[in-house]
C-alpha cells in the first residue's frame, strides 16, 4: 500500500473468512483507512450474521445487489483517494479491475498487515500437537 490512509476497503467476505481473527483485522484497518465494509454475493443476513459473530463494525455492506453494483454504488457514496478490494481469486480481481478499484489478494493484505490466515494458524496449531512421546 502506499502509506495514505483516505481510503475505502472493501472485503470480499471469503477474504475475511480466510483471516485467523477477521475482528483484529477489521480493528487495525481502521487505523488507516477512512471507511471500511464487506462485500458479498452471499444473501445479507450471511454478512450480517458473520459480522455480528465477529463483533465487526462496518461502513457499508453489498445489501441486496450484486458485487459488481455494491462496488460501484460504494465507489460513488464513500469519497476517498484510493478505494481497494481484499479479495482471494482471479473472478475477484477481474471484478475490481472492471470497477475501477485497487485489488488486493488476501494473503498479500495479511503479510503486509501482519495479519494471520487460518489456513497458517491451523497447521500451525497440527505441528504443535504433534508429540513425539504419544503412543
Amino acid at each position: 500500500m502506499d502509506g495514505s490512509t483516505d481510503m475505502t476497503l472493501a472485503f470480499e467476505l471469503e477474504a475475511l473468512k480466510a483471516l485467523h481473527s477477521p475482528e483484529s483485522a477489521f480493528t487495525d484497518a481502521r487505523q488507516w483507512t477512512t471507511y471500511l465494509g464487506v462485500i458479498s454475493s452471499e444473501p445479507t443476513y450471511v454478512v450480517t450474521n458473520f459480522t455480528r459473530k465477529h463483533r465487526i463494525r462496518q461502513d457499508f455492506f453489498s445489501g441486496p445487489r450484486t458485487r459488481e453494483e455494491s462496488l460501484i454504488t460504494i465507489r460513488e457514496q464513500f469519497d476517498s483517494e484510493r478505494h481497494v478490494f481484499v479479495g482471494t481469486c482471479d473472478d475477484d480481481e477481474t471484478l475490481a479491475d472492471e470497477t475501477s478499484w485497487e485489488y488486493l489478494d488476501v494473503e498479500d493484505a495479511a503479510e503486509a498487515a501482519g495479519w494471520s490466515l487460518s489456513l497458517e494458524e491451523a497447521s500451525a496449531e497440527t505441528e504443535d500437537d504433534t508429540h513425539d512421546s504419544w503412543p
